[in-house]
C-alpha cells in the first residue's frame, strides 16, 4: 500500500499526516507496515477481512433501499490510533458529561431546580419529543437513568475533540467495534503486538455487570434480558450479538407477560421472572397501555411494573431528553451547574431555533450553516447550507419558520480526516468517533469506540444509512511509541 501519494486536505485536520504531508509520530509504525505489505498483500488481507465479516453476518438494515434492506456495513482496514494521553482526556470528559446528564434527568423529573435557576428554559425540555411526563417523580434504581450512552465526537480544524451529540436512548454500533477488532487481529496481528492496543472485548462483561447492578433491590441473582423489536430492526444483528456475548435471553414483547405485578418471560419450563430489561426499542412502544396503544413491540403493564420497582428498564424511559439537539447546547451549563466544574470536552457552537435571537440569526444565515432537526438521527432531517441549492435552503427556511423549536443550527465544522482505502487508493475521508459509556456501580468507558467514516468524497455525513463505513479504533496503552504499559490489558497475537 503506497502512502507516499496521499493528498493532505489543507482545510481539515488529518490524523495520520501533518500539514507538510509527513507521517505523524504516532502513525509511523503503521505507515511503514502498510508500505512493507505491498498492494497485493494488502488487498489479500482486505479481502480476508471482508469475508470474515460477511461470514459472521455483520449487517445493518436500510429501510429506504428498494434493492434490499439488509446490507454489509463497509469496513475500512486502516485503523485509527488514539494516544494514551489523548484518550485519558476523552475518558475524563465523557465520565463528567454522563454524570451531569444523569443529574439533569434526575432534576428534570423531580425538583426542576435547573428551571428555577433559569439555566435552561422549561419549554425547551417539555417540547422535547422524548420527554416523558410519566417519569415525573420516578426514582430508578441507584438514581441511574442512562446506563448505556454513546457520545459522538469529532475533531475540529485544530485537531481538538468536540462533542457533536449525545445518544442516551439506545445507542447502537458497539457490536461492530467488537467484531471488527476480532477480525483485524487476524488480518494485521503484528501491529497489535507492536502498538499495545487496549482491549475492547471486556465490553459484554461490563454491560452485563452494569445491567445486573441496575436490578431492583432484593434481586440477589438478577435475570437480565435484551428486548428487541425483532429481525426487521436495523440493529437486530447487534441485539442478537450482545445477548449471546452477555449470556442473556433475547426476547420480543410477545415473550413477556406481567403477572401479579412482576414481569416474566415465557420459557420452555414455564414463566420465569425478569429483573432487568435492556430495552432496544423506543419508549413509545414499550407498553401499549401507557404509550402507543397500537404497539405490538412491547408488553402491556410493563411500565406499571417498572414504576412499582418490580423490574428495571435500561435505559430509563425519558432519557431521550438528552438526545434532543435543542438540549445539547446546554450540557456545558449542566456540568457547571451540577458539578461546579468547567467541561473537559467542548461542544460545537449551536443556535437554538426555540430562542428568538438565535432564530433570527439562523434564518439570515441558513446558506452557511448546518441545520438539524432536533429529534432526527441517522443523517436525516439535515441541511448543509454550504452544499445546498437555493431551493433546498428555501425549503428549510419554511420548515424552521413553521416550527422553530424543532431545529438547531451549527457552523460547518471541517471534520477531521483519516486515510481510507477507496478503489485501492489511500484517500482522506471525514470521520467521527462514538465511544460507549456504561453507568453501573461506576462509570466506565470502552477504550476506543466506533469510528464512522464518510466513504463518499467531500461528504460530511458518516452514518451507515447515508453510505458511511467504519474503522477499528486503537487506543494505545502507552505513549506515542506504542510500547505497552506493564499490567495494562492489551490486544496482541
Amino acid at each position: 500500500m503506497d502512502v507516499t501519494s496521499y493528498q493532505v486536505d489543507p482545510g481539515s485536520y488529518d490524523e495520520m499526516f501533518d500539514e507538510q504531508g509527513q507521517v505523524r509520530p504516532l502513525y509511523r509504525e503503521l505507515a511503514q507496515r502498510l508500505t512493507d505489505l505491498g498492494d497485493a498483500d494488502f488487498a489479500r488481507r482486505r479481502r480476508m477481512a471482508d469475508v470474515l465479516l460477511r461470514n459472521q453476518g455483520v449487517t445493518f438494515t436500510v429501510y429506504s433501499d428498494d434493492a434490499g434492506i439488509e446490507k454489509v456495513f463497509p469496513f475500512d482496514p486502516i485503523p485509527r490510533l488514539v494516544s494514551a494521553e489523548e484518550w485519558e482526556r476523552i475518558e475524563r470528559g465523557l465520565i463528567q458529561r454522563v454524570e451531569a446528564l444523569n443529574l439533569f434527568l434526575r432534576d428534570v423529573y423531580h425538583e426542576q431546580r435547573i428551571f428555577k435557576d433559569k439555566v435552561i428554559e422549561p419549554e425547551l425540555v417539555y417540547g422535547a419529543t422524548f420527554f416523558r411526563r410519566e417519569m415525573m417523580g420516578m426514582d430508578p434504581p441507584h438514581g441511574i437513568y442512562t446506563h448505556v450512552v454513546g457520545t459522538d465526537l469529532i475533531r475540529d480544524r485544530d485537531g481538538t475533540f468536540l462533542v457533536l451529540e449525545d445518544n442516551a436512548r439506545n445507542p447502537s454500533g458497539v457490536s461492530y467495534v467488537l467484531q471488527c477488532r476480532s477480525v483485524l487481529k487476524r488480518v494485521l496481528p503484528a501491529l497489535f503486538e507492536r502498538y499495545g492496543v487496549r482491549r475492547v472485548d471486556d465490553y459484554a462483561d461490563w454491560l452485563r455487570e452494569t445491567l445486573q447492578h441496575a436490578a431492583p433491590r432484593g434481586a440477589s441473582s438478577p435475570t437480565v434480558v435484551l428486548l428487541t423489536p425483532g429481525i426487521f430492526n436495523s440493529a437486530y444483528f447487534e441485539h442478537s450479538f450482545l445477548a449471546r456475548q452477555m449470556g442473556v435471553q433475547l426476547v420480543e414483547g410477545r415473550d413477556l407477560v406481567v403477572k401479579d405485578g412482576a414481569v416474566c418471560m415465557r420459557a420452555t419450563q414455564g414463566l420465569q421472572r425478569v429483573d432487568v430489561i435492556y430495552t432496544r426499542i423506543d419508549d413509545d412502544f414499550i407498553d401499549p397501555v401507557v404509550f402507543r396503544p397500537d404497539s405490538l413491540l412491547g408488553c402491556a403493564g410493563l411500565f406499571a411494573a417498572y414504576r412499582s420497582g418490580a423490574v428495571t428498564l435500561a435505559n430509563a424511559p425519558g432519557s431521550g431528553v438528552c438526545d434532543d439537539k435543542a438540549i445539547y447546547p446546554f450540557v456545558p451549563d449542566m456540568i457547571r451547574y451540577y458539578l461546579g466544574a468547567d467541561p473537559i470536552l467542548p461542544n460545537v457552537p449551536t443556535y437554538v431555533g426555540g430562542r428568538p435571537k438565535d432564530l433570527t440569526y439562523m434564518l439570515e444565515h441558513l446558506h452557511e450553516l448546518v441545520v438539524k432537526q432536533t429529534d432526527a438521527s441517522g443523517g436525516y432531517g439535515m441541511l448543509i447550507g454550504t452544499h445546498a441549492t437555493r431551493e433546498q435552503v428555501d425549503e428549510f427556511r419554511a420548515r424552521v419558520t413553521a416550527s422553530p423549536r424543532s431545529y438547531i443550527a451549527q457552523p460547518v465544522v471541517s471534520l477531521g480526516r483519516h486515510p481510507t482505502v477507496v478503489d485501492g487508493q489511500l484517500e482522506g475521508r471525514c470521520v467521527d468517533l462514538r465511544p460507549y459509556v456504561l453507568f453501573g456501580d461506576r462509570i466506565r468507558v470502552i477504550p476506543g469506540g466506533l469510528t464512522r467514516v464518510a466513504l463518499r468524497r467531500g461528504s460530511l455525513v458518516v452514518n451507515s444509512s447515508q453510505g458511511g463505513g467504519y474503522k477499528d479504533t486503537w487506543v494505545l496503552a502507552a505513549a506515542e511509541e506504542g510500547r505497552p504499559v506493564t499490567g495494562e490489558p492489551v490486544d496482541a497475537q
